[in-house]
């Protein structure tokens, strides 16, 4: 099955950053969101559709080692030279980038120098994460090229309404077809109306439209009702719309009887306990979620919540207890996930995790002295083996997805540590439910 790039980017442009773009451009959230979703198929069309794959390939690749998924807020004025090349690469020069920006600064209501900053970060995020998918899955420049093209039918579907490539000025990328043309009704004859008052002459007979009436059936077919033109007592001029008014009448009623169907719910498994463990004064569900800006020794900076597992590790690395703690002190010293989801019953992560997994590499290149372990948790409900297996896999994907040396043993616990009664609500066994990670020496 091809791999859906637009999921994973959208993993790096969520609520968090969308809020903090707003801010810093001074233009509504919606606003915002809206230019992120006219620009983000236009820009990974742009790179599927790139004459220079080659050069393209080789600068995605710096783009993920730099740290542009670091820092996507700190290039939105465009002071990063890999997106100003990208963007060249992908729209040329001048006209292309001018009809975007104009095309999604109307439809989104912001000022055009707001939407160029939101290109800058939608490109920022779309070179990071290709990348990155690159660099982990140790793509060449014809896997790459494969990759791009595995996109294309997706592309044209995702523009908002309204939109297509022709009229961001990009022409007729992918073989886009113009829109449908509209099924015209042949004209109905035109019949005069008959002089019902024979007192009072119609001076100018009007011309009107008769249009086919067309009787439902309970069995969901149709028929043509023909018009009577005899004589105006007869009986199918009150009969029949008595008999259209017993039937609505029967069809509500049939509705109202009816039991209401549940929604489908699409579930997933919420690893997202915010405090560290160690503590459990701490109610992990409870204080304001606030996005902040952690700096690095390099004086690089990543995006995170405030007190979410990025802030706390950097800050315990950076600390002396964490240099003079002996193996023994590390191993009760567990940072807890907040922003990594599995789907409901299965290992596979979900695309927004990628965001605090690419903060964590970060963090790990940083602090290259530091090592870690990952452990995964399961609540009480089920099978105890199977929530064992279960935590296992999960554990081994984060390993595999952080793919660092740096990253020395994954394991599963099951449920061998929940707290929470197997008979209690979802929401109150979700405390036990978590992924984390620990320093080792």
């Amino acid at each position: 099955m091809s791999t859906n790039l637009i999921d994973l980017i959208k993993g790096q442009l969520g609520p968090a950053t969308v809020s903090q773009t707003a801010t810093q451009l001074g233009e509504s959230e919606s606003g915002i969101s809206k230019a992120i979703s006219a620009l983000l198929p236009a820009v990974v069309g742009g790179f599927v559709n790139s004459n220079a794959q080659s050069e393209l390939f080789s600068t995605v690749k710096d783009a993920a080692t730099s740290g542009v998924l670091s820092n996507l807020l700190g290039n939105l004025e465009g002071s990063d030279s890999v997106i100003s090349k990208i963007l060249s690469l992908i729209f040329g020069d001048g006209d292309k980038l001018a009809a975007i920006t104009n095309s999604v600064s109307e439809y989104a209501g912001i000022k055009n120098e707001a939407t160029n900053s939101v290109l800058n970060l939608v490109t920022g995020a779309t070179a990071g994460t290709i990348g990155r998918y690159a660099v982990d899955h140790n793509l060449d420049v014809s896997s790459f090229g494969n990759l791009m093209n595995d996109q294309k039918s997706n592309l044209a579907s995702l523009l908002p309404a309204g939109f297509s490539f022709a009229s961001l000025g990009l022409g007729n990328w992918f073989g886009s077809m113009d829109a449908a043309p509209v099924n015209v009704i042949p004209e109905v004859n035109q019949t005069p109306i008959v002089d019902v008052n024979p007192t009072t002459p119609v001076t100018e007979k009007p011309i009107v439209t008769e249009t086919p009436k067309v009787d439902v059936t309970r069995s969901g077919t149709t028929h043509e009702i023909v018009s009577d033109n005899s004589s105006g007592g007869s009986i199918w001029k009150w009969l029949l719309p008595l008999l259209l008014l017993l039937l609505l009448g029967w069809f509500f009623w049939k509705q109202c009887d009816k039991k209401a169907e549940p929604m489908p719910v699409t579930t997933v498994d919420s690893t997202a306990t915010v405090s560290d463990s160690t503590n459990p004064a701490v109610d992990s569900v409870t204080f304001q979620r606030e996005t902040i800006m952690v700096t690095l020794p390099s004086g690089k900076t990543l995006q995170a919540y405030k007190g979410g597992i990025e802030d706390q590790m950097v800050n315990f690395l950076k600390s002396d207890e964490y240099k003079n703690s002996t193996e023994a002190q590390l191993k009760d010293r567990w940072f807890n996930f907040d922003n990594l989801n599995f789907e409901f019953g299965n290992s596979k992560l979900t695309p927004e995790s990628q965001v605090q997994l690419e903060n964590l590499k970060m963090i790990l290149a940083e602090f290259p002295d530091a090592k870690i372990k990952i452990g995964a948790y399961t609540d009480k409900k089920g099978d105890e083996a199977v929530n064992l297996k279960l935590s296992g896999e999960r554990a081994a994907v984060v390993k595999s997805s952080l793919n660092s040396a740096q990253v020395l043993e994954a394991e599963g616990y099951g449920s061998k540590f929940a707290k929470v009664s197997a008979d209690a609500t979802d929401k109150e066994r979700e405390s036990d439910r978590k992924t984390a990670v620990r320093f080792t020496k």
